[in-house]
């Protein structure tokens, strides 16, 4: 393995191709590098259904226990299953996954005990340092006394946690669940377990090639399947499950989907009814109606960059009670201001399930206005495009603010061109009152981005 490690060691976690990038001698070495950095005497790692998942976690384990931690392996989880037991254990953690990335991709998602995160400002950029002077100077020496490697089954507990959240006392409900061979056909079963739901499973079986399709069902194509059982089987909702099952992604009973954006205002308005006055999160790329629905219902919305780091700290720093992002991230308070898509997906049920209307009708007062969805477009020089967009903006009786790349703001429309960090792209988004304008707004700046002048 090379010395080099940037190309593995990203914003929030390591990813990277198995074995050409990264392999179990070089996870040893992050493990020994994770405790080194978090001063952890004991830790917790799980890791997700992907072939090179569990020699990759017993790596790491033997990794953090050469330095003196003890470490608890949960073995097969979702990424906030671990998340639970770093938070109910109070542990710092490790999930081995690469979350929707295909099947000769591996990861590591790292946190601090109590689920609070490891990126690069919090601890990831000093573990990378340590590994990559370990892979080109030796392997750190053995502690005094070498840590113990236990297991410990955690699922019931998680689940049993996560109900004891959401009063789900529900009338009988019929749910497709695509669990895209992910880790959801694991968590599932137990979570949904005697709750009054007929449930309509999908692509259950844990296998980390995917067979069937890509772990991501933010990618449209990826939900087909499952719009299509919910209309054949005359089901109340759908629900869909990325690849480590920490994103869950709604569609309806037409087997039309339901904009993450709505789910966040519906679940904000669950919250506040619980905690009054409470501050609700949002990204910048959330719909209006998101601080709307807060403002209407007493709470008190604030917005910050696209990321799970930056959502956590703006949670921790204002006490916020909930948190979402347009990408099917759902943040609670109660859950240690980590993600969990499943307590999103409980709140959808019991929203659903305690009244007794469609779910259509139920989310259209959360849905309110006209979208684009995220598009990409692959540009040469990502700096000059954006700046050809604001310029072409500047002055024209709007807004722009750059918390999060360009963010321009009319009375009937918005947009945001952000640049990816990973990829020549520039990623656009467009919101508008009705959907002819969001339509010409969005043509408008895709012409600019796309122009080869």
């Amino acid at each position: 393995m090379t010395a080099d490690l940037s190309q593995i060691v990203k914003a929030y976690d390591v990813r990277g191709v198995v074995p050409d990038q990264w392999d179990e001698t070089l996870a040893e070495l992050f493990g020994a590098a994770f405790v080194r950095v978090t001063d952890a005497d004991a830790i917790v790692v799980g890791h997700d259904m992907r072939p090179s998942s569990p020699g990759l976690a017993d790596a790491f384990a033997r990794g953090a226990a050469r330095l003196g931690a003890d470490v608890t392996l949960i073995g097969l989880c979702s990424t906030d299953q671990l998340y639970f037991a770093s938070g109910s254990l109070d542990l710092p953690g490790a999930m081995f996954t690469a979350s929707h990335n295909p099947a000769q991709y591996n990861g590591i998602k790292m946190c601090r005990a109590g689920a609070a995160p490891v990126g690069q400002d919090t601890g990831l950029a000093e573990i990378r340092e340590l590994a990559e002077r370990w892979t080109r100077d030796g392997a750190p020496e053995v502690a005094p006394t070498t840590g113990t490697i236990t297991e410990r089954e955690t699922l019931a507990d998680y689940a049993a946690y996560l109900k004891s959240l959401v009063d789900l006392t529900i009338r009988p409900l019929k749910v497709v669940v695509d669990a895209g061979n992910g880790m959801g056909g694991h968590t599932v079963p137990t979570v949904f377990e005697g709750l009054p739901l007929d449930l309509v499973p999908m692509y259950f079986e844990l296998d980390g090639t995917f067979p069937n399709h890509e772990a991501n069902p933010l990618d449209p194509k990826n939900i087909v399947d499952l719009q299509a059982r919910v209309l054949a089987e005359g089901a109340d909702l759908g629900l869909a499950f990325d690849g480590d099952a920490d994103r869950c992604f709604v569609v309806d009973e037409r087997g039309e989907p339901v904009p993450p954006s709505a789910i966040t205002a519906l679940v904000a308005a669950r919250e506040l009814a619980k905690n009054p006055g409470g501050t609700i999160i949002h990204n910048l790329i959330t719909s209006w109606s998101v601080p709307e629905v807060v403002r209407e219902q007493g709470g008190e919305p604030v917005r910050t960059r696209v990321g799970h780091s930056f959502i956590k700290e703006e949670m921790a720093k204002t006490g916020a009670i909930f948190g979402g992002e347009h990408s099917a991230h759902y943040y609670f308070k109660d859950f240690w201001n980590a993600d969990t898509g499943m307590l999103a997906a409980l709140h959808v049920l019991a929203a659903l399930g305690g009244q007794e209307g469609t779910l259509s009708d139920l989310v259209s007062a959360y849905d309110r206005y006209a979208s684009s969805g995220e598009i990409n477009s692959t540009v040469a020089d990502q700096t000059a495009s954006a700046a050809k967009v604001r310029a072409a903006y500047e002055g024209e009786g709007v807004t722009l603010d750059e918390l999060d790349g360009l963010t321009v703001t009319a009375q009937d429309w918005w947009f945001n061109l952000r640049a990816s960090n990973t990829e020549p792209l520039l990623r656009l988004n467009v919101e508008a009152r009705d959907a002819a304008t969001m339509a010409k707004i969005r043509d408008e700046v895709l012409a600019l981005v796309r122009a080869t002048d």
